[in-house]
């Protein structure tokens, strides 16, 4: 870059600012652009390789768009770092993800520039529709609506929805597909082949580049020709392929591909785009980690890597050192080829996360027994329904906050119909930095409601271990949920021996006469050190680990209400319909009086932060267990007592 060209990013505080400059300075915004995400995600943890793909389109899309007017929506949201770094964010980019600063996805509330919130996959098209529709209604004609959808969500089921439902409404509608061949694992599905076949029609890709060429020598007539011929170049293109084009029977005019990585000339294609009626697809191919060479060659590794050297490329972050205990989702991974190699019948299946949740282990030791399905969860959960239909064992693994998305197909396709599907539910809790889109916090009152599930929740390594163990015994034939958090656990000797628990039994933890500590999961750590917390200032409290919340275990509750006045739950889920609910439910249901505190997430989305900043907030790390249970045995708290407990 030339010194005397100075900095511009720096002068960029809107979009209204990068208009200002010509055409032929947005590849320097560029490379400034992607150098800024580059020194600010090697020191503060990110999505890194996303929106480092997408900095050319980031940039071409705010100079010619008028957003916020013009509404600009990205999916998933984390390739937006760009977006907001140019929309007014730049200087507080530094507090992404962190307790009290900006999301780590686009956000209504955050700035006008977010026309909508997209934490989750597949849903841009859908609500690009809507907000396209409302336009025509209120009679804006000359607000644009652009979808940017890529890095896998659309192999979601819910984007091809909005495709069917668009096409036929005729909407003044631009959807971009980023075309990286990526989610956070490779792509896969017959729409991935469908797109690369389009991107490497050698025929079509020739030709085009032979005619585009040509005519750029020609004055006159060969500019007009050029641009008719990007104008119509979707009649071309079904002629030259050897398939129909989908997007077209959809009733999309299609245009491209293009390369994602030329900034000029993804202007030049998005003005004449601004111009054309109807519901249109770019079709951009991009490539994640774009710039930093370690992303591009290891774009999985990239996706989230942590704090790394900017340098040499070296990965530092590590939340669990050799010598602590081991992520839970690799006990589940390492566990999962222990019982395949056992049980010839249990298949594993997840949707897009293989990496994220260790089952590469087993797609990795039996390719043919692992299935990756895309971003589709509704999917995943009735192709499973399916598989135990026929005997199978299967082990879904979904994220606990995308399982939200597969609600109606656990009720309709599983629970009803009593197949014994094994659901995994990882990053159960608070999941920290990722922020409200991706707490798993709902899954312990969703599951419960649901007649025929067995709900559990292990508090260490090794109760997960048993749980999957009792899981897929023969003698279970009914779903069987499976919820455990993000991160480290306790327990770094955690490959014992295979213990079959029984179902609907808990255990007791610590013996006690005063107050009687209840709790579910990843919560049983912390009480269990609240218990010692209240023996120091002279309070015997008893700790019961349930391990499930449905069936529950009567007979603990029962010894519980017989024995103590006070009672506290604690889980890492929502207060209302969870365990604590569960527990307040028997205890009238059996006409038992004591008095109760439930601990849990309270009735309000939780933002982001580190997981120990967000338990602190909801009150359910040993502080807030140590303090609840002071106020309700009526012992005095003062600020002393609080800061020794900080």
């Amino acid at each position: 870059m030339e010194e005397n060209k100075g900095r511009i990013l720096e002068k960029i505080d809107s979009p209204d600012d990068l208009k200002r400059l010509n055409l032929n300075e947005l590849p320097q915004v560029c490379s400034e652009l992607r150098e800024f995400i580059i020194d600010q995600l090697s020191v503060n943890p990110g999505h890194f390789g996303a929106s480092l793909g997408v900095v050319e389109l980031t940039i071409a899309l705010h100079y010619v768009y008028n957003t916020p007017y013009d509404k600009l929506i990205w999916d998933v949201g984390h390739q937006a770092y760009g977006h907001k770094i140019i929309t007014g964010r730049r200087d507080v980019f530094y507090t992404n993800r962190k307790y009290k600063g900006i999301s780590g996805f686009p956000k209504i509330s955050e700035s006008e520039y977010d026309a909508f919130g997209v934490g989750h996959a597949s849903t841009s098209i859908s609500a690009a529709l809507g907000m396209a529709v409302a336009s025509k209604l209120k009679n804006e004609p000359d607000r644009k609506v652009i979808a940017v959808i890529g890095d896998g969500s659309m192999t979601g089921g819910m984007a091809f929805e909005a495709l069917n439902n668009a096409g036929v409404n005729n909407a003044d509608l631009l959807v971009i597909l980023n075309d990286n061949n990526m989610a956070i694992d490779p792509n896969v599905g017959g729409i991935n082949k469908y797109l690369l076949n389009i991107s490497k029609s050698e025929t079509y890709n020739r030709f085009k580049k032979d005619v585009w060429e040509g005519l750029g020598k020609l004055e006159g007539f060969g500019k007009k020709t050029r641009r008719f011929l990007q104008k119509n170049q979707h009649a071309l293109k079904n002629m030259l392929l050897k398939e129909n084009n989908l997007f077209e029977a959809l009733q999309f005019r299609y245009f491209g591909p293009v390369d994602g990585h030329d900034v000029v000339y993804l202007a030049e294609v998005l003005k004449d785009l601004r111009n054309i009626p109807g519901p249109k697809l770019l079709h951009v191919i991009t490539q994640k980690g774009k710039g930093f060479v370690y992303a591009e060659n290891n774009q999985t590794k990239y996706h989230a890597p942590g704090v790394f050297d900017k340098e040499t490329g070296e990965i530092y972050s590590c939340d669990c050192p050799v010598e602590k205990a081991p992520k839970f989702q690799n006990v589940f991974g390492e566990t999962l080829v222990e019982l395949a190699k056992m049980n010839e019948k249990i298949v594993g299946i997840t949707p897009a996360m293989p990496t994220g949740c260790s089952m590469n282990l087993l797609f990795n030791t039996m390719p043919d027994r692992a299935f990756d399905v895309g971003i589709a969860e509704q999917h995943a959960v009735t192709f499973s329904a399916g598989l135990a239909a026929q005997g199978m064992v299967p082990f879904c693994n979904i994220y606990s906050t995308f399982m939200q998305r597969a609600y109606d197909q656990i009720i309709h396709d599983v629970a009803l119909q009593k197949l014994p599907v094994i659901f995994c539910l990882d990053r159960g809790g608070l999941v920290g930095e990722d922020g409200p889109t991706h707490h798993g916090v709902f899954d312990i009152a969703y599951m419960r409601t649901i007649p025929n599930m067995i709900v559990s929740a292990p508090m260490d390594e090794i109760e997960l271990r048993n749980l999957m163990y009792t899981a897929q015994l023969q003698d279970n034939k009914l779903p069987f949920s499976i919820r455990y958090p993000r991160g480290c656990g306790i327990k770094p000797n955690w490959r014992k021996p295979f213990e079959k628990l029984e179902i609907g039994k808990g255990r007791k933890m610590a013996h006690g006469t005063d107050v009687a500590i209840l709790s579910i999961g990843k919560s049983g750590i912390f009480a269990k050190r609240a218990v010692k917390s209240l023996e120091n200032r002279g309070i015997s409290a008893a700790h019961y680990d349930l391990r499930f919340v449905k069936p529950i275990d009567e007979e603990i509750l029962t010894e519980v209400f017989n024995n103590f006045k006070y009672v506290v739950t604690v889980e890492d889920g929502v207060i209302q319909g969870g365990f604590g609910s569960a527990v307040l439910e028997f205890m009238a249901a059996n006409n038992f009086s004591a008095t109760l505190k439930l601990l849990g997430i309270p009735d309000k989305f939780i933002e982001h932060g580190t997981p120990e900043d967000l338990y602190r907030e909801c009150g359910i790390d040993v502080k807030g267990i140590t303090l609840a249970v002071l106020e309700l045995l009526g012992r005095p708290v003062t600020a002393e007592t609080t800061e020794s407990l900080a």
